[in-house]
């Protein structure tokens, strides 16, 4: 039987893990941590549900009791303008939910126990050894006893973590300017009838376009609460949990919405967090999600582009055990590559204002909002959808369009 190991029990880990066990591999996923635990990126898209659904753990997310969300609602000053999922352009799920991702990962880790995967919590990867036939791993186990591991093929799921990137001198230059993230889970105590619950709201801030916050109620009275901007935006600030509540205050909006919130947790602050590689592949192993890349949290993209990762590569890896010839790169890397470039087409163009225009013009089409509405979805890799197909042109004369009307 075909052995592989995934490092990382996070969503991308979890349904590899389940997709390749359920195809009739021994799975062993070896997590460092021991779950749950608190991670961010908690605004799933729909096009996740795609995935959640293939590896057999709809079930147990459909009633976990998570907040539902069906779109997004993006506010500056006092323009607003919403995304009804529902209404995208590309067939498949259009509704999701918000989740706590110390409960949403855990769910998915216990899904895939239950389907037969070997889950060794708090066990380190310290070092890796590709040169020989077959893949080898130094673990350190939870005593702290040194152990061996050997396997058939490795995926790489340690999201920020990278471990790959990082024993494989792998890391390249994200292209993206050094970005600063602060963010925390409050009982946010929102009491504006008007408020909608079931959408994540994105707040420009009202004098600088390029800082932005996202806001993301969860079904329990609490919400997650963050803020993105360049590092040199935070020069004159305090302690995080200050410098957060004092950049919420200068948006007017959102100072009333959380006018109550009771901030009863550690704010944490990420800073640099967009990563890429030189290769998402290589003798006997590949990289799944935020281990090979991460762009920005702004679309919400990152779960998504993880479980598209666990989804490609379990089904080539499964023709590469079935003797098939496999090209990584053709089959694995540039695939997936082209649904990250059409979101990185629309991160780019969110930091320099231009889809902020599209977002917010007054007289949107129809037909193009669902386009864009798909790719906001998670939907990607849809290439029927000339906003996925020609994302950078496309979008180029779409912002010419709404700028000159």
């Amino acid at each position: 039987m075909r052995h592989v190991i995934i490092i990382g029990a996070g969503p991308s880990g979890s349904i590899a893990g389940a997709l390749l066990q359920n195809k009739g591999y021994q799975v062993t996923i070896l997590e460092r941590q021991l779950f749950p635990r608190f991670s961010i990126g908690e605004s799933l898209l729909p096009q996740c549900m795609e995935f959640i659904a293939q590896a057999g753990m709809l079930d147990a997310v459909v009633n976990a009791g998570f907040q539902f969300k069906n779109g997004a609602a993006f506010v500056y000053r006092e323009q607003r303008s919403e995304f009804m999922f529902e209404d995208k352009f590309t067939a498949g799920m259009g509704t999701t939910f918000q989740v706590q991702r110390g409960r949403f990962d855990n769910i998915l880790a216990q899904e895939a126990e239950r389907m037969g995967v070997d889950i060794r919590w708090q066990t380190e990867v310290i070092a890796v050894d590709f040169s020989g036939d077959k893949p080898k791993l130094e673990v350190r186990e939870p005593s702290g006893e040194l152990v061996n591991y050997e396997a058939d093929f490795v995926l790489d799921a340690s999201g920020f973590g990278r471990i790959l990137p990082r024993l494989l001198d792998l890391e390249s230059p994200s292209g993206f300017p050094v970005r600063k993230a602060l963010f925390g889970h409050i009982e946010d105590r929102i009491d504006n009838a008007q408020f909608d619950r079931d959408k994540i709201r994105i707040t420009v801030h009202p004098e600088h376009k390029d800082v932005w916050f996202w806001l993301i109620p969860f079904s329990n009275g609490r919400s997650s609460i963050g803020v993105v901007a360049e590092e040199s935006f935070y020069s004159s600030m305090d302690d995080n949990k200050t410098a957060l509540r004092d950049i919420i205050n200068q948006d007017e909006g959102l100072r009333e919405l959380l006018k109550n919130a009771v901030f009863d947790e550690p704010i944490n602050a990420i800073v640099g967090y967009s990563a890429n590689v030189k290769s998402l592949h290589g003798k006997g192993y590949a990289l799944l999600g935020n281990a090979g890349e991460f762009l920005d949290p702004v679309f919400s993209s990152g779960v998504t582009i993880a479980m598209k990762s666990a989804s490609l590569a379990a089904e080539v890896l499964d023709r590469q055990f079935k003797g098939e010839a496999v090209d990584w790169n053709a089959d694995y890397a540039l695939p997936l590559q082209r649904g990250v470039n059409t979101f990185r087409v629309f991160v780019d163009a969110w930091y320099d204002g231009r889809f902020q225009d599209v977002i917010f013009h007054d007289r949107q089409q129809p037909e193009v909002k669902a386009m864009i509405c798909s790719i906001l979805a998670g939907y990607a890799w849809d290439e029927a959808n000339p906003y996925v197909k020609n994302a950078r042109s496309r979008l180029d004369t779409l912002v010419e369009l709404c700028r000159a009307d």
